[in-house]
């Protein structure tokens, strides 16, 4: 089964974006393979909001050479060219894990993390820390996020940026521990 792995950048105080989605604050540390880091990857999943902000940018919103998926419940199928749009994410990273390839890059945002992870359908949560602190912002974790435990399976330090790289492996999550009473919070286009 294809893991979801979560990969972000991250502010040291806990913020993935500005307070109005920006993320000039992001350092691009010349250590960091990225190409290498991008080919463990064939499916990239996105909220609308991440999907919108990569549009701004060019490109289409979609990532080149991937496989993207938008999961909105406003958006329609005209507004996701390069991309497909679904409306359960429960349904279709299940069925996306199940399928061969590569790795599938859970790429934002907060909301749609949360909504994955307490579906139990989130497997790698990667952070680069960037030496750098916001004050406000998008969070890592939509609130409010239930428990979930993580295992340290590697860490990295570049020197030059002061970037730190941890890379976990989820280990619990209120849906796969099967609690009585956790229910998955609602993806809420983001």
């Amino acid at each position: 089964m294809r893991p979801v792995c979560y990969s972000v950048a991250m502010s040291l105080d806990g913020y993935i974006a500005g307070p109005n989605g920006e993320a000039d604050w992001i350092v691009m540390d010349p250590e960091i393979d990225f190409k290498d880091l991008f080919a463990k990857f064939d499916t990239v999943l996105l909220g609308r909001k991440s999907y919108e902000a990569a549009r701004q940018q060019g490109g289409g919103g979609g990532m080149p050479g991937m496989k993207s998926f938008v999961f909105s419940s406003t958006l329609r199928p005209a507004d996701c060219k390069g991309a497909t749009l679904s409306n359960d994410p429960r349904e279709t990273v299940r069925t996306l894990k199940e399928q061969p390839g590569r790795a599938i890059w859970l790429f934002g945002g907060g909301s749609l993390f949360r909504s994955l992870l307490e579906l139990g359908l989130v497997d790698q949560v990667q952070v680069g820390i960037v030496p750098v602190l916001l004050g406000d912002g998008l969070p890592l974790v939509e609130h409010p996020a239930k428990l979930a435990k993580l295992r340290l399976a590697k860490h990295r330090v570049y020197a030059k940026t002061g970037t730190v790289l941890l890379d976990y492996e989820v280990v619990t999550t209120p849906a796969r521990s099967g609690r009585a009473g956790s229910r998955p919070a609602r993806h809420r286009d983001r």
